[in-house]
């Protein structure tokens, strides 16, 4: 595959995923600064209830995170090699279940503290608005359906941003280092929709993730790591959201 093909490519899926999602984060964080409100007085919802009726309402949430994994499965193909699969080629496979989990977790701890504590001091600068992870309907499928979202969240942002994304700028001729920073800088800027907090955090989140793949060569343990995250924090929230109304 010629460069020109390549970078066709990677536009087309940018603009069927999360490149997509930066555009709008831009603009969404414009309208913010732009707006009488202060940032600081605004919420930025991810998982929201779509209706009042709970059958139309699990309709919306489980297709809409479905068709959301659409991206990933595109990606996967375009990686296809007629020597080794995609899965293998990135490291998204089964090989290493235990070490995968093991280095997850841990990347999900050394992550978490510190990404709470940087959100709360954005908020107190007023370089962020209120994040509200889940304002979703209590139903028998709310738990699972938060898990789901959580799942898709960290296949489409691995797959995607590191996987796939590092991969094709190694073919196009980018240096490790400019490949770590282009995604980090990806990843950041389609979460600038929450404010300068969101986007730093997780630039920062990307140097890592980046920087890790680079060194064991495996996107799991990544997939991991964002999944505990956003599961924590998905369900945590809605779990608690009635006594975490001081952050």
């Amino acid at each position: 595959m010629d460069k020109v093909r390549i970078k066709l490519e990677l536009a087309i899926v940018l603009a069927l995923s999360l490149g997509a999602s930066a555009i709008y984060s831009l603009i969404s964080i414009v309208a913010r600064l732009t707006d009488e409100t202060s940032l600081a007085q605004q919420t930025a919802t991810i998982n929201r209830q779509l209706s009042d009726r709970q059958w139309l309402d699990f309709s919306y949430q489980f297709f809409g995170i479905a068709l959301g994994l659409a991206p990933v499965a595109l990606v996967l193909y375009l990686l296809w090699e007629k020597k080794k699969s995609p899965f293998d080629l990135i490291g998204l496979n089964l090989n290493e279940p235990g070490r995968d989990i093991w280095r997850g977790t841990w990347i999900a701890a050394l992550i978490g503290i510190p990404g709470l504590g940087l959100y709360l001091v954005s908020r107190q600068l007023g370089l962020s608005a209120e994040v509200i992870p889940a304002a979703v309907g209590e139903y028998w499928w709310t738990v699972p359906m938060l898990l789901f979202a959580a799942v898709r969240a960290s296949l489409l942002e691995e797959v995607i941003v590191v996987g796939y994304f590092f991969n094709r700028l190694s073919r196009l001729g980018f240096s490790i280092k400019s490949q770590v920073f282009i995604s980090a800088l990806l990843r950041g800027s389609y979460h600038l929709y929450q404010g300068f907090g969101g986007f730093i955090g997780n630039f920062l989140m990307g140097l890592l993730f980046g920087y890790l793949y680079q060194r064991w060569g495996r996107v799991m343990p990544l997939v991991v790591a964002h999944f505990v995250l956003d599961a924590a924090i998905f369900v945590g929230y809605a779990a608690l959201k009635d006594v975490l109304t001081f952050l």
